[in-house]
């Protein structure tokens, strides 16, 4: 009787049964990648907005305060967006006939309110507290990126539930602590500046409350002054997190600000 399968056949259906058994995981791994892309998150994506305003320009060149625009991030959920009325407290004296913000002058004389685009939002069934953020001196920049660089702003952090645990979980690594003016040890480098000569966290006694502190980094990048090493990855929107030699700090910046592990893993946290 003829050989009705030749040699090769064999190759074929082990070849047919490796690539059934890798389909699932080769589908697994690439939803999960595309899901988690910025293609999805958006993450690093700039937004186009009616005005074209920079938070560069506006907080590292001028210097203003981040709770001058966004004058509810303290003690409320939602940071608010500025009024038309705040932005012409200054550009009623400046910019007056800028085309760039001609959106802004129309909204002031019409009372009709900027559409802003949004740009960083979690899910509905996620609720967000911003002002207990600030109450425990987590960064702005630590969930929204370098902000102080942005011409024009983007999502800086996927917000994942996978990422927000990380810190609900492990608090003591985002516990810093950044010092007045004047307060930090010798040998800071500029503000700015990389490499092994710039500064490292003194142990003096703060005296700025941790929401404080939040603020004082803003300060000291438009003032152009010196900053810690801590600070400095701060500012270029990297993980607010301390070194593996600091970690006990941490743990006692836990205590002195109330921090509970137990209350932050607790699902009704986020999940009201």
């Amino acid at each position: 009787m003829a050989q009705i399968f030749k040699p090769y056949a064999n190759s074929i259906a082990s070849a047919s049964l490796l690539i059934a058994a890798g389909a699932p995981l080769v589908l697994l791994v690439s939803g999960s990648l595309i899901t988690r892309s910025p293609a999805n998150t958006k993450a690093t994506v700039p937004i186009d907005q009616p005005v074209p305003f920079s938070h560069k320009h506006h907080v590292k060149e001028l210097g203003i305060d981040c709770r001058y625009c966004h004058t509810t991030v303290e003690e409320q959920a939602h940071a608010s967006v500025p009024a038309t009325e705040v932005c012409m407290s200054c550009h009623s004296q400046i910019w007056t006939n800028s085309p760039m913000i001609e959106p802004v002058r129309n909204s002031y004389a019409t009372g009709k309110p900027i559409e802003w685009t949004k740009v960083n939002a979690v899910p509905d069934f996620v609720y967000f507290d911003h002002s207990i953020h600030i109450k425990r001196g987590i960064s702005c920049n630590t969930c929204h990126g370098a902000v102080q660089e942005m011409a024009i702003t983007w999502k800086g952090k996927p917000f994942s539930m996978a990422w927000c645990l990380d810190c609900h979980k492990n608090p003591e690594k985002y516990m810093i602590d950044v010092k007045a003016s004047g307060s930090e040890s010798h040998g800071d480098a500029p503000a700015g500046d990389h490499g092994d000569d710039h500064g490292h966290e003194g142990d003096h006694a703060n005296v700025l409350s941790p929401r404080e502190q939040i603020f004082e980094l803003y300060r000291k990048i438009a003032a152009g002054e010196k900053l810690t090493d801590t600070e400095w990855r701060i500012s270029k929107g990297h993980t607010q997190h301390l070194p593996n030699d600091k970690i006990h700090e941490g743990y006692k910046l836990m205590q002195e600000r109330g921090v509970n592990v137990s209350q932050l893993t607790d699902c009704w946290v986020c999940h009201r």
